[in-house]
Formats: structure tokens, C-alpha cells, sequence
């Protein structure tokens, strides 16, 4: 099992290297760059610089209000500039951002998704094989690729192409279509990867009949670490209030019924639509807290991970926390959880 850390929304291009080389040092083996303050290339290329063995990863790149083929192009850059260090995270994010933030065009995004790795895939083979650019869909189009503009191709193996999924449609298009997975905080319970998403992942994988590896699957639960049960108390509080957020939408529902807490999503969501918004973490008592929330010192909770999470995720995300006085118990736990994961 591998291990990631990941970047926080609001570290950005003056701060990611010290961030990158800090989660390498600890000894982690990748770092998840998100796309919401700042640009995800950007900063995945200043973390990949940055650093000599760490995997970075875009999770997820928002993909829509791109062109399939400056994805290509950067993705390609970023995997031959670290030999092989860069995974490509896509996502789809909702119609409003989509529309409303980035000024693009929105359609509904499981078919168009389709298309978007598939026109990936079919550029990344016209620059390593030689073949004809040859893709034509209802969404995208590339059939024009002079040599002029054709890179080398990668000494360092191919671009792995990982979809970020809530849905159950979406989920089953990562197992057709994908290398990898990587799961929403609200959907990382052992529990429902094994019942809800391997399930998914397995029938998309089945759908064209061909043989193909099972995705990869990256989970990143809601986890409270610290160096004593003051930290970690005051974190769990902090942490109610996020769950407390996150399960008032109702596309994280599914988790709670899985559980039979459906009910404490309703509230949730009734209590935003009042705006009772100080109030949603009473929804959100200790036994719904402990088992969505584990929790414990840096070794407990490096340990509590691993007999969750041993032969169910292929790379799990281990929190980082922003005080490096808790560094040295911080590496010892990666080490420990790499060794025993």
C-alpha cells in the first residue's frame, strides 16, 4: 500500500516546493495536488522539480473547461521532466462551477468523460507509437497531428489516468476506462469499497469483455492523528463540523444508508436549507464520529489505518498536519504503516 499526503487548497506556487520536499523527507510516497484555489499543473510541475523520488499526482484536474489536447500536452511534459512521476487525476465538478466559475460549456459528464480519456489515450499512442491521430466523438475531435508538433516519445512508461467518482455511473466508468480510482472523503468506510465500489469498479472493468488490470484505488479518510489526547480531541471536534458539512449534501448519502443513518443526512440538509448552519454538528454524535473518523496518537492511528485498509485500497492518504514539531512521530508512523500496510 502506498502512501500520500496531501496539498491543501490555499498552498500555492510560492509555498508548494517547501510543502513537497517537507512531504517527501517524511517519507511519503506521493503527494495528491488539488484544483480549486490554484492551478494543479502549475503546482504539480513546481512539486515534481521540487523533488527527486516523490510521485505527484492531480486530484483531481478539473477536465471539462480544458481541450483533451493541452491536457496531453502538459501531462506528457510533466511525466518525461520526473521520469515517471506524475499521475493524471481527472474530474468532471458540477454544472455551476463548470458554467458559472470557468465560463465553459457543461453536458452531462459520464459520456463526455468516455470520450476525454479516450481522446488521451488515443494522443498519448499517436506520440509514443507514431500512429495516426485519429479520435472523433460527439464531444471531441483530434485528427491533426503534424510531426512538427509531436514530442518524443516517453522513456519512462505511459501517463496512469485516475477519475475522481461519487456516482455510481462515474464509479463504473473508472473501472472501464481508467487506471485508478480515487474516492471522495464521505466514501472511504472499508465497508462500503468493499460492498458499493469494487463492485462498480469490477463491472465497469467487464463491460467491453477485454482482460484489463483492476484499477488502482486511492482512498483519503477523514482521520484525526496527534501527539497527545488534548490534539486529538480539539481535531475531532474540527472534524465533526466537516463531517457534519459534507453529509448535508445529498449526493454523500449514500455512506449513511449504507449504515442506516439516511435519516441524519435529511437533518443535515434541512438544517443548511434553515440556515441552522452552527447546528450541524449535533447531527453528527460519537458512534457516527468514531466510525467514519478514526482516530488515535501518530502510531495508534498509522495502526488503526492499516488493519482497515490492508488488502482494500492500493494507496491510502495519511494526514499531514501543519505543525512540523510533530514531524519525527509523523515519519515514524509512515514507516510503520508502510511496512505493515
Amino acid at each position: 500500500m502506498k502512501i500520500f499526503a496531501n496539498t491543501g487548497q490555499r498552498v500555492g506556487a510560492r509555498a508548494i516546493a517547501q510543502h513537497a520536499q517537507r512531504v517527501e523527507r517524511l517519507g511519503y510516497d506521493g503527494l495528491n495536488v488539488p484544483e480549486a484555489v490554484h492551478d494543479g499543473l502549475l503546482l504539480s510541475s513546481l512539486a515534481l522539480q521540487a523533488t527527486h523520488r516523490l510521485h505527484v499526482a492531480t486530484s483531481v484536474l478539473v477536465a471539462f473547461t480544458r481541450s483533451p489536447m493541452t491536457t496531453a500536452i502538459a501531462a506528457w511534459d510533466l511525466q518525461h521532466f520526473s521520469n515517471g512521476r506524475f499521475l493524471l487525476g481527472l474530474g468532471a465538478q458540477v454544472r455551476g462551477n463548470v458554467e458559472n466559475r470557468y465560463g465553459a460549456a457543461w453536458s452531462p459528464p459520464l459520456g463526455r468523460m468516455r470520450e476525454y480519456v479516450g481522446a488521451l489515450r488515443a494522443t498519448f499512442q499517436c506520440w509514443q507509437e507514431g500512429s495516426k491521430l485519429n479520435f472523433e466523438g460527439q464531444h471531441y475531435r483530434l485528427t491533426r497531428m503534424q510531426p512538427f508538433f509531436a514530442p518524443e516519445p516517453l522513456p519512462c512508461g505511459p501517463i496512469p489516468i485516475i477519475l475522481g467518482a461519487v456516482g455510481p455511473r462515474m464509479t463504473a466508468l473508472a473501472g472501464e476506462v481508467a487506471d485508478g480510482l480515487v474516492t471522495h472523503p464521505t466514501n472511504t468506510h472499508p465497508r462500503y469499497l468493499r460492498e458499493v465500489i469494487q463492485p462498480r469498479l469490477a463491472d465497469g472493468a467487464a463491460r467491453d469483455g477485454r482482460p484489463r488490470r483492476p484499477p488502482t484505488l486511492t482512498v483519503a479518510p477523514i482521520c484525526v492523528g496527534g501527539r497527545d489526547a488534548t490534539t486529538i480531541a480539539a481535531r475531532r471536534e474540527e472534524k465533526r463540523q466537516s463531517l457534519a458539512f459534507l453529509f448535508s449534501t445529498p449526493a454523500y448519502w449514500p455512506s449513511l444508508e449504507l449504515f442506516g443513518w439516511g435519516e441524519r443526512g435529511r437533518e443535515l440538509h434541512r438544517r443548511t436549507r434553515e440556515n441552522r448552519w452552527e447546528s450541524l454538528a449535533e447531527v453528527i454524535d460519537d458512534e457516527m464520529l468514531d466510525t467514519f473518523v478514526p482516530s488515535g496518537t501518530w502510531d495508534e492511528l498509522a495502526d488503526r489505518l492499516g488493519e482497515l485498509y490492508r488488502g482494500v485500497a492500493d494507496t491510502l492518504v495519511f494526514p499531514l498536519p501543519a505543525d512540523p514539531d510533530e514531524d519525527t512521530a509523523l515519519a515514524r508512523a509512515i514507516a510503520r504503516l508502510r511496512r505493515d500496510g
